[in-house]
């Protein structure tokens, strides 16, 4: 475990806001100007207690600058709400995407949080119909949500996961058809996607919730490009080697991605951008 210079130990973000966006990034704040890369996405994308994040690993070894967007928790809404970051991700020469879980959006049945979309705000009436049975105001976060409906009914429950899948598609779409700017859709994940009509035995623990290689299939054809990292054992194993985190965000710090499939994404993400930014050699 490294222990960074600040007084708590933890890792300086040095969070900035773009434009009017009410979210705060991961800076230093960059110059939104020139043939910048745009990266949105999630947790990994964010780069929690990551010192140099994969997006900052692409800049170094690609010359192009990084503006990192990358919000934790982040679901498409969170983006598809923010006419600021849409400004900043079209502003550039080039957008990456990264892919997250289907159950951090509003959907037919829940709504989120427009910010913190991993919150849950209410159930629609179409769930309390199905889920008569369930007190919905013990819920507070999607994930405890969703793992009671599956105890509750697992037939119930997979009616659920079909609607977020069947959402996260359609917004999916609209949102890579808004970045009017070359796209990179990006799966990041210790696994492949999953073939179409599984649902693993923990799939709120298994990253991007629900997201398969159907529903990828279904809108990668509004991207430029589509990159596919599966993390090798060998980075997997390296855990939380390198990371900056003060001894109470150690166990969080295990569920992240380690240090090694940074590494491993800004390998496979540089060419790609520099092919479609047209900028020099990797």
């Amino acid at each position: 475990m490294t222990i960074d210079a600040l007084a708590s130990g933890a890792l300086n973000y040095h969070p900035c806001r773009y434009g009017r966006s009410r979210l705060l990034f991961r800076g230093p704040q960059r110059p939104l100007t020139g043939d910048y890369i745009a990266f949105l996405g999630g947790t990994a994308t964010y780069g929690k207690y990551i010192p140099r994040p994969f997006p900052a690993l692409v800049e170094e070894a690609t010359g192009l600058p990084a503006v990192n967007l990358g919000w934790i928790n982040a679901g498409i809404d969170v983006f598809l709400k923010d006419p600021a970051v849409l400004a900043v991700a079209e502003g550039g020469s080039a957008a990456v995407v990264q892919i997250t879980g289907a159950k951090n959006l509003s959907n037919r049945f829940y709504q989120v949080h427009p910010r913190r979309n991993d919150r849950f705000l209410e159930p629609t009436e179409a769930l309390r119909n199905l889920y008569s049975d369930v007190d919905f105001t013990t819920f507070h976060f999607n994930r405890h949500m969703m793992m009671a409906l599956r105890d509750r009914s697992e037939s119930r429950y997979r009616k659920v996961v079909e609607e977020v899948r069947a959402a996260w598609v359609a917004r999916m779409r609209v949102f890579l058809g808004q970045l009017r700017v070359p796209t990179v859709l990006l799966w990041i994940a210790d696994h492949p996607p999953d073939e179409p009509g599984m649902i693993q035995d923990a799939p709120i623990a298994r990253q991007p919730v629900f997201v398969d290689r159907q529903m990828i299939e279904a809108v990668v054809d509004s991207a430029a490009a589509y990159v596919e990292v599966v993390a090798t054992p060998e980075a997997m194993a390296e855990g939380t080697r390198g990371m900056v985190v003060t001894p109470v965000e150690l166990p969080q710090a295990r569920k992240e991605l380690p240090v090694a499939v940074h590494q491993q994404v800004a390998e496979a993400l540089g060419p790609v951008l520099l092919d479609h930014v047209g900028a020099g050699e990797y």
